[in-house]
């Protein structure tokens, strides 16, 4: 065989990736999810369809 395989450090590996992004994935997706630009655009559509509405009544 041209080299050795390492089953348990793949393994290791492997679960302590997958542990690392599992912990991170809750503030990166906060961070994202609630951005003021969002809060900002989420207010504006608001606005928009408030006037839109206005104009049809």
């Amino acid at each position: 065989m041209p080299h050795k395989t390492r089953p348990m450090t793949a393994i290791l590996l492997f679960t302590t990736l997958n542990a690392v992004l599992c912990a991170t994935i809750t503030p990166v997706y906060d961070f994202v999810c609630f951005l003021p630009y969002w809060e900002r655009r989420r207010e504006r559509r608001r606005q928009e369809r408030e006037a839109s509405n206005h104009g049809r009544i």
